[in-house]
């Protein structure tokens, strides 16, 4: 099948690279020279485990190519995805600019009847003014349909290529039995395609994201109380987990969360409602527990650094991890960006480290003279009075507690993912505090 992907995100490079796995012929366009001239030149404009080789191979194969032409792509093309950013506005809802250029611009170069899925995460009704944007320009009969995406950055490829779940909007029966086709090869073993009306695919996404939101929120608000009333949240989390109607996933503690999806749907979802006359509390109450949570691990650090003053003038303190969750080099909304700003903000020289996210936060942070980043780990953390994990990449999970407290001139341990032995940090010589548990943890 000929397929085109407007977009080379995050989105539209793992569903283009994955599609053309499968043996169908994929095109993926950007307006973005310079991304598609990497992607030409070999290159991966992001990180993700899996997805350069995957790209390399089918790319030799010749079942995937790159262009900026979205004429060429378009034509002849079976199905074409617009996977394009949805960046948030000023007051929460999603800029959908992009998304209508592109279906005026596939609108002008389809050369036949085609299904134009949307896979960028849109608003309920999207849909509707895709196809008006469409029959601006269109001269041939089509087809509209909602696809949205499903992907964890970090395993963003397995997830694409063994799909827990395929949703497929469509009004359209020429159009379902398509996407159906196309997505065959992916569900063999198990079908788990769904098929749904447009609108309600549409909403499943943001609902999906807000859910798994409510339950990181939920676990840290718990979290504080466990510290008030002397529980452990530990104990706690494998408790509820074991119950099967609540299960294990998104019950882990920590810093809040970051990324590309959860914060920006949250507020556009919360932007569908109030447009709907509707209030979701809950989701407000989940961006609101979420905001605080973000300053938990820099007020702890000021707190137990800051000699009773809310400064950290000629405190040193490392930080290990710096993308919104590990095996991404993603730093959009992270709660460690957050941490490095507040604690720099108090006074303090800032040392970091991450495997993949240095070169974006050192960029992203680049206003902050007091701020920078080491090529390793222990490296950050020479000299340091504190040590704060924020995000736990396999190599952090266990370090050299000795090692460390050799290089540290302070014995502070912020552990904000409650990954690492207290007891054994603390046989190290280290001060050791976590996130919802008692101050003498021996866990």
């Amino acid at each position: 099948m000929k397929v085109a992907v407007i977009g080379t995100g995050y989105v539209g490079l793992v569903a283009g690279t994955g599609f053309a796995d499968f043996g169908n012929q994929v095109t993926c366009v950007d307006i973005d020279r310079a991304r598609i001239a990497t992607l030409e030149g070999g290159g991966v404009p992001i990180y993700e485990p899996g997805l350069g080789d995957l790209i390399q191979r089918n790319r030799s194969r010749g079942r995937l190519r790159f262009t900026g032409d979205v004429g060429s792509a378009v034509a002849g093309a079976e199905v074409v995805f617009i996977a394009v950013g949805t960046p948030q506005e000023d007051d929460g809802r999603a800029n959908l600019d992009y998304v209508l250029a592109a279906a005026r611009e596939i609108g002008a170069a389809l050369t036949g009847w085609a299904v134009v899925a949307t896979k960028s995460t849109v608003p309920v009704g999207t849909a509707d003014r895709v196809r008006a944007a469409l029959a601006e320009a269109a001269r041939v009969d089509f087809a509209v349909a909602s696809n949205p995406e499903f992907l964890k950055e970090g395993d963003a490829v397995n997830d694409f290529m063994k799909p827990a779940r395929v949703i497929l909007g469509v009004d359209d029966d020429r159009a379902r039995q398509v996407l159906e086709d196309l997505y065959a090869p992916f569900v063999r073993s198990r079908n788990r395609i769904q098929v749904v009306d447009i609108r309600s695919a549409e909403l499943i996404k943001y609902a999906a994201n807000a859910m798994l939101a409510t339950r990181i929120s939920f676990m840290n608000e718990l979290a504080l109380l466990a510290e008030k009333v002397g529980a452990d949240i530990e104990k706690v989390r494998a408790g509820i987990g074991s119950d099967p109607r609540i299960g294990t996933h998104f019950l882990y503690p920590g810093p809040g969360f970051g990324g590309s999806c959860f914060p920006k749907d949250l507020q556009a979802l919360l932007a569908t409602a109030g447009d709907a006359g509707a209030e979701l509390w809950v989701v407000d109450a989940v961006v609101r527990a979420n905001q605080r949570q973000k300053q938990i691990l820099a007020s702890r650090v000021i707190e137990q650094l800051g000699d009773g003053q809310a400064r950290l003038d000629g405190r040193r303190v490392a930080v290990w991890g710096l993308s919104f969750k590990p095996e991404t080099d993603d730093i959009r909304e992270s709660p460690a960006i957050v941490t490095v700003r507040a604690l720099a903000a108090a006074g303090a020289e800032v040392v970091a480290y991450d495997p993949a996210a240095s070169a974006n936060a050192q960029a992203e942070l680049a206003d902050l003279a007091g701020v920078r980043c080491e090529s390793g780990a222990y490296e950050a953390a020479d000299g340091a009075d504190a040590l704060v994990l924020v995000t736990e990449w396999h190599e952090f999970r266990r370090p050299d507690f000795a090692k460390l407290r050799e290089r540290m001139r302070g014995a502070a341990l912020f552990d904000g993912r409650n990954v690492w032995s207290a007891s054994e940090a603390r046989r190290a010589g280290f001060r050791y505090y976590s996130i919802g548990r008692p101050a003498l943890s021996s866990a």
